[in-house]
């Protein structure tokens, strides 16, 4: 069965508590809990993984193959605007990645506009809160559905 990666990024783990103002009030595993139903609705195994190490996250996106993932939904949060290295084991595992922002990057510091990400992302979808994930997490559902509908098929 195919997988779909959640990727959360640092501080991502104090959400419901962390400025809620920017970030909403659900927590981090009501948002989990939320995509790992919508991707087994759809027929799709769904793994999450947060950290607040960089080099953690670059381990999970490097097991991809492993874990059968076809498809990354990836909040990098402050690595958004730091991480090559994050950039470099997406760019390695050569999969297709949604990149998602909580809030709406363009309406806070400048700093925050800079992605290493949205240039080799498939999309971006930024400031709809816990929103956000569904939206993506559905976005890849039709993805990895459409690439399936065109796959070869044998003949009888």
């Amino acid at each position: 069965m195919t997988a779909i990666l959640v990727l959360h990024g640092p501080n991502l783990n104090l959400l419901g508590d962390r400025e809620p103002q920017h970030y909403g009030h659900c927590t981090l595993a009501e948002i989990d809990g939320a995509l790992t139903d919508l991707g087994a609705a759809a027929g799709y195994r769904v793994i999450t993984h947060q950290s607040n190490a960089e080099h953690e996250l670059v381990d999970t996106i490097q097991r991809c193959e492993a874990d059968a993932v076809g498809f990354i939904v990836l909040n990098p949060a402050a690595f958004t605007h730091t991480s090559v290295a994050l950039r470099d084991a997406l760019a390695a595992v050569d999969l297709p990645f949604i990149e998602v922002h909580l809030s709406n990057v363009h309406r806070r510091e400048p700093f925050r506009t800079k992605s290493y990400f949205s240039d080799i992302a498939l999309g971006v979808i930024s400031g709809f809160g816990a929103q956000s994930y569904e939206l993506a997490m559905q976005a890849a559902i039709h993805y990895l559905d459409e690439q399936d509908s065109e796959a070869p098929r044998g003949h009888s």
